[in-house]
C-alpha cells in the first residue's frame, strides 16, 4: 500500500494494485466465520429478521399494530366526543394555510370571487363561509382520536 499525501494535505490510503481471490474469501482481520444456526443456538437474532421456531422452521412474526384497521378501532364516535367545538388557533392557521397552498395550486374554489386573487384571503372567506373541505383530527391522550370537519368547528 502507497500513503500518500493528498492536495490539502490530508492522508489516504490508495488501493492496491491487484486482488486476490483470498482477499474476497477469508474475513476481516479478528474476525469468525459463524454459522448461521450456532447464532440462534447462542440467542442472536437472525440478520434476515426471521424468527426461528424450536424445530427449525420459520415462523411469521406477529402482525404491526399500527395498519389502518388497528387505527380505525380508536376513532371516537361524534356523539361521544370529549373536545371543544371550537377551534384553536393553531388549527385555523394551519387549516388556512394549507387551503390557500391547495387554491395557490388552482384547486377549485369554493366561495364566489368577487375578483379576490389571494389564495389567503380566499381561504378566509371559505372558513368564514364553512366551505372548506378539510378535517381536523385530534388526538386524545389515550391514543384515541376525533374528526372534526370544518363546518362544525366554531
Amino acid at each position: 500500500m502507497i500513503l500518500d499525501e493528498g492536495p490539502a494535505g490530508d492522508e489516504y490510503d490508495e488501493a492496491p494494485e491487484s486482488f486476490t481471490p483470498e482477499d474476497y474469501e477469508s474475513p476481516a482481520a479478528g474476525q469468525d466465520i459463524v454459522d448461521p444456526e450456532e447464532r440462534r443456538a447462542e440467542g442472536e437474532p437472525d440478520p434476515n429478521n426471521i424468527v426461528h421456531s424450536e424445530n427449525g422452521k420459520a415462523v411469521n412474526k406477529p402482525t404491526p399494530t399500527n395498519t389502518v384497521a388497528a387505527q380505525k378501532d380508536k376513532k371516537v364516535d361524534k356523539d361521544k366526543r370529549m373536545t371543544t367545538p371550537y377551534m384553536t388557533k393553531y388549527e385555523r392557521a394551519r387549516i388556512l394555510g394549507t387551503r390557500a397552498l391547495q387554491i395557490s395550486m388552482n384547486a377549485p374554489v369554493l366561495v364566489d370571487l368577487e375578483g379576490e386573487t389571494d389564495p389567503l384571503q380566499i381561504a378566509i372567506k371559505e372558513l368564514r363561509e364553512k366551505k372548506i373541505p378539510l378535517v381536523v383530527r385530534r388526538y386524545l391522550p389515550d391514543g384515541c382520536y376525533e374528526d372534526w370537519t370544518c363546518e362544525e368547528l366554531l
